[in-house]
């Protein structure tokens, strides 16, 4: 098994109770990108989408992108 990257969108806003409607409106982002990031759907990811959700969220890139290994659920950041 190979290491990719795992969007961890999901846990920052459920731990912030924040919808990805609501990020959606405070980032100026389709709603779609966002689900996509929080359900771990993406298959690329746009600085540009990373860099803003950074911002708005007060996080750094590896808050939001970690290293798992592949077929596992397990963190291994770096």
């Amino acid at each position: 098994m190979g290491i990719r990257v795992k969007s961890n969108l999901k846990k920052i806003l459920d731990e912030r109770n924040i919808s990805i409607r609501q990020l959606a409106s405070m980032t100026d982002l389709k709603f779609e990108t966002l689900r996509r990031l929080y359900n771990d759907d993406t298959k690329q990811y746009q600085r540009d989408t990373i860099g803003r959700i950074c911002e708005i969220l007060e996080i750094k890139i590896g808050d939001i992108l970690i290293l798992i290994e592949d077929g596992t659920e397990e963190n291994h950041q770096s």
